[in-house]
Order: C-alpha cells, then structure tokens, then sequence
C-alpha cells in the first residue's frame, strides 16, 4: 500500500531514493528515466529545505504558500525555501558547483515526453550527484 510523503525526513530519503533509482536506470542504459528520476532527487530535496523554513518560523507565511510549492521549477523552489542568496554565494565560491547548478536548473518534468541521448542523462546525473561539489550535496547541507 503506498504511503503519501509528508515530513521533512520522508522528503529527505525520497530524495535520495530517486537518486539511488536514477544511478542504476543510467547503468542500465535506461537514460531518459536516469535523466527523469535525478531532476526528482532535486526538487524533493528542496521541498524537504522548504519544509525546514516553514518549521523555522513562528509566524503564518503568505496565504498561497503552500500553493506555490506545487511546482516542479528549482529556481522557484530555491526561492521558496529562501535559499537564492546562500545559492548563489555558494556558487560564487565553488565554480564546480555553479557549473552543477546550471546544468540541473536546466532540467524540466516536460523532459517526460522525450527520447534523451546518454550523454544528456550522464551530465545531469553527474552534476547533481557529485559527492564534492554536486547539487545535491549543496542541497542536503541545507535541509
């Protein structure tokens, strides 16, 4: 029976599910799910970074909040879980990781409908799972 994710932790290992299921769709030459499944470990990763803010604060946030989280855009949620600042500071710093950034910004839910080359599959997948300088390292020291 399936169970909906709803807590900061069940969106953290979600998050690092997608990316354990997109390592082996890529080493199965499986590259447009490979492609899918790693730009998933993003954006659920942020949304468990979003659920931290919401948990920081004492205060009601604007009305259609949770509303806007409904999207699949980094950049939005990258807002959203008010992290443009720290992002970009980062970045600034560890061009290897603003090289990662702008790949994985890249990625769209849209990609669902199309045939992607290995190669598109590999570069994304390597940009967000670098264990140094990788998206979704940056990510967990954020959520």
């Amino acid at each position: 029976m399936s169970q909906p994710i709803v807590t900061r932790l069940d969106f953290q290992e979600l998050a690092a599910v997608r990316l354990v299921e997109a390592k082996a769709l890529l080493d199965a030459s499986m590259w447009d799910g490979a492609y899918y499944l790693a730009g998933y470990a993003v954006e659920v990763g942020l949304k468990a970074c979003i659920i931290k803010r919401v948990q920081a604060t004492d205060a009601f946030l604007e009305k259609r909040f949770s509303e806007k989280c409904y999207t699949h855009d980094f950049g939005e949620l990258v807002d959203l879980a008010a992290l443009r600042a720290t992002l970009n500071a980062a970045a600034a710093l560890d061009a290897a990781l603003g090289a990662n950034w702008a790949i994985a910004i890249k990625w769209t839910e849209q990609k669902r409908y199309s045939r992607l080359a290995e190669s598109e599959a590999r570069i994304l997948y390597d940009g967000i799972a670098d264990t140094t300088n990788g998206v979704f390292q940056w990510i967990k020291t954020k959520w």
